[in-house]
């Protein structure tokens, strides 16, 4: 088997390079898959895609979901508010606009960042996700149903409330949780040139939407299946969550900002897949998304 090449990017995601989405093979599709489960966002170029095409190579990742809600702008995933929420999205232009890119922001690297004893506090709790009429809870960090890992399930544009907290504590935690998913070092541009295919994951990354982004962009979005909570205490414990909220509350969000080097570190990766060249240097994003300002989650 001919391994393809998978180039991680300076922040999020990997390039995948010498494969042909219409006609893969099963060891291509294998590598694809691993490489999937290990960087959570893939980038494809050079490809030449019909609609069809397009719709045929999502469904291999499962059911495709029709007439879905429009994205809203902003810092987002999709259809968290659901009990299945959105697994995955595939997306390629429909037309060319020049300088247009996807911004990603790692939930992995969220999570890996934050103290232990933060991450073990986060683990006790579940978020509401609210659209309009539709709501459901998640745990806020969740076991990833591909690669394993322990992810921070978390949407600045649905998720409005911790379950057992105290509203304005809650808001609070929330808001605190937003500015640090969203801290440059976790986030990176992904430029869309003809014949650019991304495969985005919802569950190990946030997306920025803009009216640009919808009007160029085709999007596949596949159903997901309910979300498994990284920690199930042995025995029901009704104070957990009110420890795990006291706790948080008094200000200990803290980032031991380990880098999204230390995330790909081949020893860490149990997936067989080869990385043919380290990520290169990080460019500066786009001083028009502003990563820090958040509006409250009411």
């Amino acid at each position: 088997m001919t391994p393809l090449e998978i180039r991680p990017t300076d922040g999020v995601g990997a390039h995948v390079v010498g494969v042909d989405l219409t006609a893969t093979t099963v060891g291509e599709w294998n590598q694809i898959e691993a490489a999937f489960a290990a960087f959570g966002v893939l980038i494809f170029g050079d490809q030449v895609m019909t609609d069809d095409d397009h719709i045929r190579f999502a469904e291999r990742w499962g059911s495709v979901l029709y007439d879905t809600p429009a994205d809203p702008q902003g810092w987002h995933s999709d259809r968290s508010y659901v009990e299945s929420p959105t697994a995955c999205s595939v997306l390629r232009l429909r037309r060319q606009v020049d300088g247009l890119t996807v911004t990603v922001s790692s939930m992995y690297s969220a999570f890996d960042t934050l103290s232990s004893g933060t991450q073990q506090a986060l683990e006790a709790l579940h978020a509401v996700h609210t659209r309009e009429a539709e709501n459901t809870t998640h745990p806020l960090v969740i076991r990833h149903p591909i690669s394993g890992r322990k992810v921070l399930f978390l949407n600045p544009a649905f998720t409005t409330s911790i379950v057992g907290m105290d509203e304005a504590e809650g808001l609070e935690l929330l808001n605190e949780l937003c500015a640090h998913c969203l801290l440059p070092e976790f986030a990176t541009e992904l430029s869309m040139e003809p014949g650019t295919v991304i495969l985005l994951d919802h569950r190990a990354a946030l997306h920025y939407g803009d009216p640009s982004m919808a009007e160029a962009l085709s999007t596949v979005r596949i159903v997901g299946e309910p979300l498994t909570p990284a920690f199930r205490p042995a025995k029901p414990d009704p104070s957990l969550t009110q420890r795990a909220g006291a706790t948080l509350a008094g200000g200990i969000i803290t980032a031991a900002m380990i880098g999204i080097a230390d995330v790909l570190d081949p020893e860490k990766r149990t997936h067989d897949i080869e990385i043919v060249s380290d990520a290169p240097e990080r460019e500066p994003l786009n001083d028009a998304l502003d990563f820090g300002d958040l509006p409250p989650l009411d």
